[in-house]
């Protein structure tokens, strides 16, 4: 499956939100994966505390943050959410962020290689990002993907 096929398939895409603290954006980003049984309730507080600890790893240029924690902290199924936000925030001490693709992976060879190049490949395009921050309606981000 693609990560356009596995964020439909959890109904994790998350236009136009509107969300200042990056903690709440975390469970966000969670909670449609946590309903759908891919990700236990633990998971997002599992990458919070990671956040607290060790700073914003998963922060990179271009206003992208892709948290996501160790399998062993809930993860039950390969899974992406995406959440785009109307303004930028900063995760603790980060960069300005504005897209946020959480993924949780089963194993760690999924976790860095399926997960990490499938994100890649999709943000790999100037455009698409243009067209991803414009978007405002889940409709729009399939067509995008």
């Amino acid at each position: 499956m693609t990560i356009k096929d596995l964020l439909i398939e959890a109904n994790a895409i998350q236009p136009g939100v509107t969300e200042g603290d990056w903690q709440k954006v975390i469970n966000l980003a969670a909670r449609p994966l946590v309903e759908k049984g891919y990700l236990e309730e633990s998971y997002g507080q599992a990458v919070i505390e990671n956040t607290l600890s060790f700073g914003p790893y998963y922060v990179f240029d271009e206003g992208v943050a892709i948290p996501h924690a160790r399998p062993e902290c809930g993860v039950r199924h390969n899974c992406f959410s995406l959440v785009l936000l109307t303004a930028p925030i900063r995760f603790a001490d980060s960069e300005a962020v504005d897209i946020v693709i959480m993924f949780g992976a089963k194993d760690s060879n999924a976790h860095i290689d399926e997960g990490i190049r499938a994100i890649i490949h999709l943000l790999d395009n100037d455009e698409r990002m243009a067209k991803l921050r414009a978007a405002r309606t889940r409709e729009e981000v399939i067509a995008i993907l």
